[in-house]
């Protein structure tokens, strides 16, 4: 007679699963990726699908011939990578630059701790550090696109690089904005120069909007990035404006919607419980601002997740989930 294995309660089964979350960010990402496309045409299709197959087969040919598991290829993870990796970089990179990116996203963030649900840093932002660190030189070169919705999108680097640049010569915010053309209607709608996943925020906000209808994540993450960026930049834009930018600007420029709706909220990578992820959401917005303000990369936003991802451990001992049937 075959033994009955039966397990500790509760048996709760759904029909979800990781292939289905991750296809859902897929989904989610779709209009980011269609916008990005139109933007910069050819070059970032290329970008995208070296990005994508490199991820895919990376991980497929690892799991086989080195970790000796069942292949991982179907779950959607590597190409949700390989989307979020193409998102970060500039359209112009090349195609072998992408491929080293792949290499390092999935062969040592991803791979080296288990495969998915062991990593410890989010494996697409590990990739893009790398090569933002490794080849700054095609890393920092922006190609401005023809604009979107009627708009023209203004040439020269991104906001960010010509705000702090500006500030060094002795600029003020509201002078380098105007000489530039900026304004923030554009920056929503239209491409300013950036990463392809900056092309519109529009366009990532609606893809968050599915994840949140689908309940793939949950918004507090988001909510106290967003959030803190707001209140701590109005801070300093009180206190003095001519260096310091608001709130809109930081909240609608750089990788700062892409970060907070699709890389803070990564489940592996991020706390389980709602007070952790606030918590984990505060450090992020701040740290990225400090960066912004403070330090010598115009953007922070890759920098802060993998700065709090190290903290989610701690943050998970520190705030545990109710224990079930407790109140």
């Amino acid at each position: 007679m075959d033994r009955l294995l039966v397990s500790p309660s509760p048996h709760i089964h759904s029909k979800t699963s990781t292939k289905s979350l991750m296809r859902d960010v897929v989904i989610a990402l779709l209009p980011a990726v269609i916008v990005s496309i139109v933007f910069y045409g050819w070059k970032e299709l290329l970008v995208i699908s070296v990005s994508v197959l490199s991820c895919v087969l990376l991980e497929s040919l690892i799991t086989r011939y080195m970790l000796r598991k069942p292949d991982t290829i179907c779950d959607w993870s590597a190409a949700v990578t390989g989307v979020l990796l193409a998102l970060n970089l500039p359209p112009t990179t090349p195609w072998w630059v992408v491929l080293i990116g792949a290499a390092v996203a999935i062969g040592v963030a991803k791979m080296t701790f288990g495969g998915l649900g062991q990593n410890v840093f989010n494996p697409a932002l590990v990739g893009r550090v790398f090569l933002l660190i490794s080849f700054p030189t095609y890393m920092t070169h922006w190609e401005i696109p023809q604009g979107l919705f009627g708009l023209d999108a203004v040439t020269g680097a991104t906001p960010l690089g010509v705000i702090k640049e500006g500030l060094m010569q002795g600029g003020d915010v509201a002078g380098i904005m105007a000489e530039n053309g900026y304004s923030y209607s554009q920056m929503l709608l239209a491409n300013i120069g950036g990463s392809a996943g900056e092309a519109s925020a529009i366009a990532l906000l609606v893809g968050f909007v599915y994840l949140l209808v689908r309940k793939v994540i949950k918004p507090w993450i988001t909510l106290s990035v967003l959030g803190t960026v707001a209140v701590v930049s109005l801070i300093f834009s009180l206190i003095d404006p001519a260096q310091y930018t608001g709130p809109l600007f930081n909240l609608l420029s750089g990788g700062m919607i892409l970060g907070a709706c699709f890389m803070a909220t990564d489940y592996v990578t991020s706390p389980m419980s709602t007070k952790g992820g606030i918590v984990f959401g505060v450090g992020i917005g701040f740290i990225t601002l400090m960066i912004r303000y403070f330090g010598a990369y115009p953007e922070g936003m890759s920098f802060a997740i993998l700065i709090m991802n190290s903290t989610v451990p701690l943050l998970n001992r520190w705030f545990h989930q109710k224990k079930y049937g407790r109140a």
